[in-house]
């Protein structure tokens, strides 16, 4: 009989036993003696796993589980066996078996396969050649999968009850401390002149990224394997060994993590190596992905991508192939229009970093298509109507005409500093990525003047400042004279303020004294609100002056001194006045600063005027609460209007029914028409200085938002179920619009209606246009490329979802 045959006879034997003894020492006498086995390839290979079914179900360890020799050996059984058919067989066991001793058992003696580094023997035993080669390819797939989703497989069935060596932030740690110590083994395996195989540590590794545990697993790797590659090359080439291994659709989770995890490009130099140019798939994530595909991602894994492609020579192409890829992405117009800003501002970074990066000579070799780019991408965003837009065109321009500059010529634009600002232009002033420190600092802009206590002379010598240098003129100080007291003493005006209408009418038109005007206009709006009557027989007039009133002589607060006046002129004569506003809004020769102004003190006179009227002898409100257009947040605001109305049109249970909101009256709601229908009747009449169907975009989205917050107003007026009809006709022919802000205006007005309208009337007039409206609102919110857009369309689905359900007598069962 054959060694095999007597192996399989002596299992057989000792399994009986095992199922059917309760005698302890028979046990320990049979459980010793399969130890002894396990030393026996054949047993291993062929009836190991059988063994430890057997240990898990049999019955006989039920009344012996105190015996700590059984236990003992038990456990030593799983323990010192071939780890892969041991973790299969827990795993499986755990995921298949109820509550029951046997799956306490299983749970016990996996925390001690963990514990005793039972992972590591088993990535290593795949390390060494001829280790896995009977492995079938089913085989090594399940033990991946399984290695991979140990916490998974656990929790799922485990729940509340899952021990925390198990949970996902202690099981991947230890799992790449596993593979970092068959690394170790490999290079010292390399250096006896053993060969090693490390393509199942970079399925497993793939694996594990591609099921979304990439943070873990690099939070222990990455350091370490840092810290070992810059001064190890043998470690360089198992690392850039073993991302060549990774399975190609791991690849870009695999990088992606490692990029993230690691501090400089350097660092990602020595552990990739040149996989970029050898591998296609990790080319296309490096050089288009992750730049041109997502924006999700930091600065700082920018500046390391970008920095690895310029720190080799046969990188180096794929920089400039690069840089080609995002100028003509830059100045793409469709792009602009299309895209949200926060993509918009990682596309620029990204163009910014890779100029930074490219040699004097290789930036005449692509001067063309940089020239192409500055000229392309700088005019399709100062056309856009969102400042962050046109403020990142002038930032881009100016960098760029400043590397391609050579005859002195270079774009200057005025806009306001802000920590966006600051950063792109810190990008440009990158120091050399071939820094071999891993934790290297992109430099501080905001530091690099430093205060100097001495100056130049002449003659290139250093000299005292002036502050620290004596000086005869001491000598004549007039120190010790007593000064004269001139603490009350007030600047004499050359010109008297105005007393009547008239009088600042005529200063405004007519003065070239710039003392006189600045008196005028700060007199204005308390002149208008005091003498009523005097007014209004000159308002029209008065109208026409301030909208063509200039700042020649750079008055202090000009603007708001003069927006003021035109507020005030509007709410003390209101039909004529508005008339006036509405009607020269449509007419010709006007810039499109002006347009804006009429619509801006329309809204403002608006707001004043639906204040609640508290004493019927009170004259026209104070404006000193409105705050301008410009100066407010559009969509802040909104939100807290939209907030509101949901809140009162929410029913709770706990609280009882809401009180319906008392109507009172209010100066607005007599003239809301005037306001509001006028501004719809030329919108599609091009002229020749005004196109708000074509280029004036930027008007079109502020008229749509004018229109949004004139309705709201109306609230309870009885020519509101009229506007909100017009409203939506107007705003349906623009809803798909390519600039951000009108279509942001478009969703604004929408919700207008939605909050001013009575819910009867929004079922009984709109009826069947209610349905493709909440349509179009539900494919905003989905798929709009503005991120405020997206957000007001989900208000406006709130809120005409409450208002449909109180009308259906839905009750809402909110608690």
């Amino acid at each position: 009989m054959g060694s095999e045959a007597l192996v399989r006879l002596q299992v057989d034997s000792c399994l009986r036993t095992l199922s059917a003894s309760r005698d302890p020492g028979e046990i320990v006498h049979v459980l010793r003696t399969l130890m002894r086995n396990l030393e026996d390839g054949e047993f291993t290979r062929l009836h190991y796993t059988h063994t430890i079914q057997v240990l898990v179900s049999a019955h006989c360890f039920g009344g012996l589980c105190d015996d700590e020799e059984i236990k003992k050996l038990w456990c030593e059984m799983f323990l010192r066996g071939p780890p892969d058919q041991t973790l299969l067989l827990l795993l499986d066991t755990i995921s298949s078996t109820g509550e029951s001793a046997a799956l306490e058992r299983c749970m016990s003696v996996l925390e001690k396969f963990l514990s005793a580094g039972r992972l590591q023997v088993l990535l290593w035993s795949r390390c060494e050649v001829g280790g896995a080669c009977s492995d079938s390819p089913q085989l090594r797939e399940t033990i991946i999968g399984h290695l991979a989703a140990l916490p998974s497989i656990t929790c799922n069935h485990l729940h509340t009850d899952t021990p925390d060596a198990f949970l996902p932030q202690q099981y991947y740690p230890l799992l790449a401390a596993s593979m970092l110590d068959s690394l170790e083994k490999t290079c010292c395996a390399l250096r006896a002149g053993q060969d090693c195989s490390l393509g199942f540590v970079a399925q497993v590794l793939g694996k594990v990224c591609i099921q979304g545990y990439s943070s873990p697993i690099f939070e222990t790797l990455a350091p370490r394997l840092s810290s070992l590659t810059r001064v190890d090359p043998l470690w360089q080439r198992v690392t850039q060994r073993l991302l060549e291994k990774v399975p190609e659709r791991c690849t870009e989770c695999v990088i992606t993590g490692l990029i993230r995890s690691l501090s400089g490009a350097a660092a990602v130099s020595r552990l990739m190596g040149n996989l970029v140019v050898t591998n296609k798939k990790a080319q296309f994530v490096l050089t288009h992905k992750l730049l041109l595909q997502q924006y999700q991602h930091t600065t700082a894994l920018l500046k390391s991508v970008l920095g690895y492609l310029a720190l080799d020579s046969e990188r180096r192409t794929l920089l400039k192939q690069v840089l080609r890829s995002v100028c003509q992405v830059w100045c793409n117009s469709s792009a602009v229009k299309h895209t949200s800003v926060e993509q918009q501002l990682y596309v620029s970074k990204a163009l910014l970093l890779c100029v930074a990066l490219l040699s004097h000579s290789e930036i005449q070799e692509l001067r063309q298509e940089m020239f192409q780019c500055m000229l392309g991408g700088v005019q399709c965003r100062l056309d856009s109507s969102i400042e962050r837009i046109r403020r990142m065109g002038m930032i881009v321009g100016e960098c760029l005409s400043h590397k391609l500059d050579t005859s002195g010529s270079q774009l200057k634009f005025q806009y306001e500093a802000d920590e966006e600002t600051r950063e792109l232009k810190s990008l440009m002033e990158s120091p050399s990525v071939e820094d071999e420190d891993d934790e290297q600092q992109w430099p501080d802009t905001s530091t690099s003047l430093q205060p100097e206590s001495k100056v130049e002379g002449s003659a290139g010598q250093s000299v005292p400042s002036e502050a620290g240098r004596g000086s005869d003129s001491e000598l004549d100080s007039d120190d010790d004279l007593t000064p004269y007291d001139m603490s009350a003493d007030q600047e004499k005006k050359k010109s008297a303020p105005p007393r009547y209408v008239r009088d600042c009418l005529e200063a405004l038109m007519s003065s070239d004294d710039a003392e006189r005007v600045e008196l005028s206009l700060q007199q204005a709006e308390a002149l208008f609100r005091k003498n009523v009557k005097a007014t209004q027989e000159v308002s029209v007039q008065f109208s026409k002056v301030l909208l063509h009133l200039e700042d020649r002589y750079s008055t202090p607060h000009f603007h708001t001194l003069r927006q003021n006046a035109m507020v005030a002129l509007t709410v003390t004569d209101v039909k004529p006045v508005v008339d006036y506003w509405t009607t020269e809004f449509y007419s010709l020769n006007y810039s499109l600063r002006q347009r804006m102004d009429i619509l801006e003190v329309l809204t403002l006179s608006a707001q004043e005027l639906s204040e609640p009227i508290i004493n019927k002898h009170a004259g026209a409100q104070p404006i000193s609460a409105v705050t301008a257009l410009e100066q407010c947040d559009d969509i802040t605001h909104w939100r807290q209007i939209v907030e509101k109305r949901i809140q009162s049109k929410t029913r709770r249970i706990s609280k009882g029914g809401t009180q319906s909101v008392k109507a009172v009256p209010n100066r607005y709601a007599p003239v809301a028409g005037f306001f509001f229908f006028p501004l719809l009747r030329s919108y599609d009449r091009p002229q020749v200085t005004f196109d708000l169907l074509g280029s004036d975009h930027l008007v079109l989205g502020r008229l749509l938002h004018t229109l949004g917050l004139l309705m709201h107003l109306a609230i309870n007026a009885p020519v509101a179920s009229q506007m909100g009809r017009a409203l939506l006709d107007f705003v349906w022919t623009v809803r798909f619009h390519t600039d951000q802000m009108v279509r942001r205006g478009v969703v604004f007005a929408v919700c207008g209606v939605f909050l001013s309208m009575p819910g009867e009337n929004l079922l009984t007039e709109l009826g069947d246009d209610l349905m493709e409206t909440r349509a179009w609102l539900a494919d905003v919110a989905e798929n709009d490329c503005d991120a405020d857009c997206r957000s007001l369309a989900v208000q406006s689905l709130i809120l005409l979802d409450k208002n449909l359900k109180t009308q259906l007598q839905i009750p809402d069962m909110e608690t």
